[in-house]
């Protein structure tokens, strides 16, 4: 029956959205039901609470509303109010603990819900419904006016996550709350802090002080990751940065206000070069030389996915220093972060160090182990117990399955979904954040136009994540997560611009249920997003207006090139003669096979005539090279 409703509540929905109309709510709720008549909200206009855990829930509302309406409104406690905020004394069953109705009428606007959180995401769909202009930092003479709507919404999954790499390039306290803030207005509740790797040790551990004194900082460099120099003999480090404790009770504090629960990430045993820099003997070659990567290469990746380190960025698994400070390292992160999880990393281990190392192999041969992988999982124990002992569970990449692993252990499947289903099959639970939908790190659109990346990944691709692969129990799948890394992302306003809109996309799909997800319908609220966007001056990309050119080789040697858009009803128009194409030159309408000769191919789009767009230009060896790929 629940299926019924929400199928016959679609096409209503959609064509609200294809109208033009104020319903545009990312993600799509369970069910919307648009209602005649409008809310206005003046200068008078009462925002009442019934209890005070909602009072900042309101109080947060009102902030908002008075920056651009100009008005004074205030929070006060109540049930009168013409804007109502409803701890319900009565649990509703359907809503769960993030749930929530939103009902608008002429005369008020109510949100109900059985905890705080459901509270803060109904405001937030609440201020969707509000002109584009709410999200203006100046005062603007919009309508402030709301549509009558009903609206019953509840999540689908309790995991909706991105993760932030702050070791490549470290992000102030600021710079991670606004992340907070822009995450939280789409209903994501998780934030995976990627506080630890090769190029950086981002929080203060006050009984191991070297991990920031050496560990935060590296020496400058300019260029792409993978060929800058790497640091010389006397050179000094002075970029980076780190977070005190202070710092992170802060952000945790903010974080809560918004419903997000943060979770810390130590990557280890490999990615650790930052602490193996601060602190050698944690190494199995104990090499003092051993500096903070500042993005030189220091590895060497061979075409069957294995790779080799020319520096040991790897703790040694036989040394049981590198137990004890790990015990102090997680005893004050458990002290700090009150989720239940603490991410140890585990991907990319490198076990060469591991094969040579006579510590190491004394260890095999006395637990009967017949590989490395079975060390790391030995490593992985360890951890775990000592996690377990300050009253947290462990959770890392996949690769912690390699050689066994504590039926308690939660696994993030990064590899493809392959990970994530063995895992759940051995009844571990998962959290979904496949490179193929969510590594936000990946060019978005053609990479002629956006800065070279070595994998692309498209919003549209993103939008089709479905977290329960088939043949596996849902009740195993925690959610999913989008993930940021950041070797090539190096301000706040590109972590933005890599982060949307394809995080939109992963909202929706951690939210909203998987039978009312529509591709079209999700496009015109995402471009409705974008003008909302331009006015609260956050940056994201418009790769979604670009042509997608795939090019292919014929047996007879010629060029065939096929042409698609991901925003529905684009033009596409091109040029093989030499111009610059613009609506007048040749449209796309069918694949087609290029002329003999050097011909540069030139490719724009429009809509109602217009260029909307970026050109891409494929010259001769770039399209022999993409017909290879």
């Amino acid at each position: 029956m629940k299926k019924y409703l929400i199928l016959l509540l679609i096409p209503a929905f959609l064509k609200v959205n294809g109208q033009g109309t104020s319903v545009s709510i990312i993600p799509q709720p369970v069910q919307v039901r648009q209602t005649s008549g409008t809310f206005v909200l003046g200068n008078k206009t009462e925002v009442t609470y019934n209890d005070a855990k909602a009072q900042a829930i309101a109080g947060m509302l009102v902030q908002k509303l008075n920056i651009p309406t100009g008005f004074s409104l205030k929070a006060t406690p109540g049930e009168s109010g013409a804007i109502r905020f409803i701890l319900n004394r009565k649990e509703d069953p359907r809503l769960g603990t993030e749930g929530y109705t939103l009902s608008v009428t002429e005369k008020d606007a109510v949100i109900s819900a059985n905890q705080p959180a459901g509270l803060f995401y109904g405001m937030q769909s609440l201020l969707q419904l509000l002109p584009n202009e709410i999200e203006s930092k100046v005062k603007s003479s919009a309508s402030w006016t709301i549509p009558g709507v009903e609206i019953l919404d509840y999540p689908r999954f309790k995991w909706r996550g991105l993760m932030l790499d702050v070791s490549r390039h470290f992000f102030t306290k600021d710079e991670v709350k606004t992340y907070i803030d822009e995450m939280a207005r789409f209903k994501l509740n998780t934030l995976h802090w990627h506080l630890t790797d090769d190029e950086g040790w981002r929080i203060e551990i006050k009984s191991l002080p070297r991990l920031t004194q050496v560990g935060a900082w590296r020496v400058k460099r300019y260029g792409r990751f993978g060929e800058v120099d790497a640091p010389k003999p006397g050179e000094k480090a002075t970029d980076g940065g780190f977070y005190t404790q202070d710092d992170v009770r802060e952000i945790l504090r903010y974080a809560a206000d918004r419903q997000v629960t943060i979770m810390p990430e130590i990557d280890v045993p490999g990615h650790s070069m930052a602490a193996i820099a601060s602190y050698p003997e944690l190494s199995c070659s104990k090499d003092t030389s051993v500096k903070v990567n500042p993005g030189s290469n220091f590895s060497k990746w061979f075409d069957n996915g294995k790779f080799e380190m020319l520096v040991d960025n790897t703790l040694n698994p036989s040394d049981e220093h590198v137990y004890e400070f790990l015990d102090k390292v997680f005893t004050e992160l458990a002290g700090l972060f009150p989720n239940p999880y603490i991410h140890v990393g585990g991907d990319e281990c490198y076990k060469g160090f591991w094969e040579k190392d006579k510590g190491c192999q004394d260890l095999m041969k006395k637990m009967n182990f017949s590989n490395s992988e079975q060390l790391q999982a030995y490593f992985e124990n360890r951890l775990e117990k000592i996690l377990k002992a300050k009253g947290k569970k462990l959770i890392g990449w996949d690769e912690i399955l390699e050689g066994g692993l504590s039926p308690e252990a939660t696994v993030m499947s990064w590899r493809g979904i392959a990970g994530g289903i063995k895992a759940a099959q051995l009844k571990h639970d998962v959290v979904m954040t496949p490179t193929t939908y969510g590594y936000l790190d990946y060019t978005q659109g053609d990479p002629t136009v956006d800065p070279p990346i070595y994998a692309s990944l498209r919003a549209r691709k993103c939008y089709s994540f479905e977290p329960v692969p088939d043949g596996v129990e849902a009740k195993y799948i925690l959610g999913g997560q989008g993930n940021l890394w950041t070797e090539q992302v190096p301000t706040l306003r590109y972590v933005m611009y890599m982060t949307y809109p394809r995080s939109w996309a992963l909202a929706e799909d951690f939210w909203s249920q998987k039978e009312s997800k529509s591709w079209p319908g999700f496009a015109t609220r995402m471009e409705n997003q974008f003008r909302r966007n331009d006015l609260a001056e956050v940056n994201y990309s418009r790769a979604v207006y670009d042509a997608i050119v795939e090019v292919s080789r014929q047996q007879d040697g010629k060029y065939r090139v096929a042409m698609d858009s991901e925003i529905p009803g684009l033009d596409i128009f091109y040029s093989i003669d030499g111009t610059m194409p613009d609506n007048f030159s040749l449209k796309y309408a069918e694949p087609f096979t290029l002329p003999d000769g050097p011909v540069t191919m030139r490719i724009v789009t429009y809509r109602n005539s217009k260029p909307i767009g970026h050109l891409i230009t494929l010259t001769p060896e770039l399209i022999k090279r993409r017909a290879r790929q």
